[in-house]
C-alpha cells in the first residue's frame, strides 16, 4: 500500500486509505498521525470497561463502541478512535460504511505517558465541539483515578475519584467499580506516589 504519510491528503484519501489499512491512524488537516500500540494495562483496563459499561448499560438505549469505531469531529475534520465512544440514541454514521461516528454522547480515553498531555488538551478541545458530546472521561494508568468532564451548557465541570469506589458517569447515571475497572492491572496508589514525588 502506497504511503502516504508525508502528503497532504483531502479527506476523502484519508478514508479510502484508512479503510484499506492494517494500523489506524488519525487524520487532522490533511495530515495522517500514526496511533502507537497499547500497553498490557490499557488494554486490560479497556477490556474491563468494555465489559461493566456494557452491562450497565444492556437495558438502556445506549451502544458502546470500543476503539476500532472511528470519531469525525465536524467543526474541526478531526477523525480520531477514542478508546471507547457511548451513543444513547440512534447512532449518526457520516456514510453506509458504518465506520465512522458523528453523535458520540459519551467519550473515555484510557491516559499514557505518550497522549495524556493531547488527550487533556487539544483533543479534548476539539472534542468539546460535538454538539451531542455530554461527558468526557479520562482514565489513568499510573494509579487508581478517574476524572469525568460532564458538559453543563457552556461550562465542563470536573468529577474526580482517586483510589475510592465507586464513580458515577453523571451523563449516564451509572456507577463505575474503580476495583473491576482496574481488576488484574498492578496500579499505584496516587496519594503514595506524589508523596514520593516531593
Amino acid at each position: 500500500m502506497e504511503n502516504l504519510a508525508h502528503r497532504f491528503l483531502t479527506e476523502e484519501e484519508y478514508l479510502e486509505y484508512e479503510r484499506k489499512a492494517e494500523t489506524k491512524s488519525e487524520y487532522y488537516r490533511g495530515e495522517l498521525f500514526a496511533m502507537a500500540g497499547a500497553r498490557a494495562s490499557h488494554n486490560i483496563i479497556l477490556s474491563n470497561l468494555i465489559r461493566d459499561l456494557g452491562n450497565s448499560l444492556r437495558k438502556k438505549p445506549c451502544t458502546v463502541f470500543p476503539s476500532d469505531m472511528r470519531v469525525r469531529v465536524s467543526s474541526t475534520g478531526l477523525y480520531t478512535y477514542p478508546d471507547i465512544s457511548i451513543v444513547c440514541e440512534k447512532p449518526i454514521y457520516l456514510d453506509s460504511k458504518e465506520d465512522t461516528l458523528l453523535n458520540p454522547f459519551v467519550i473515555l480515553e484510557i491516559l499514557s505517558d505518550s497522549t495524556e498531555s493531547y488527550d487533556r488538551g487539544a483533543k479534548f478541545q476539539m472534542y468539546r465541539n460535538i454538539p451531542e458530546l455530554k461527558e468526557y472521561v479520562l482514565v489513568s494508568t499510573k494509579y487508581k483515578k478517574i476524572e469525568s468532564f460532564v458538559r453543563n451548557t457552556d461550562l465542563w465541570v470536573l468529577y474526580e475519584s482517586i483510589d475510592s469506589n465507586p464513580f458515577l458517569i453523571q451523563s449516564l447515571g451509572i456507577e463505575i467499580s474503580l476495583e473491576d475497572m482496574y481488576e488484574k492491572v498492578e496500579i499505584g496508589n496516587f496519594f503514595k506516589i506524589e508523596r514520593e514525588k516531593n
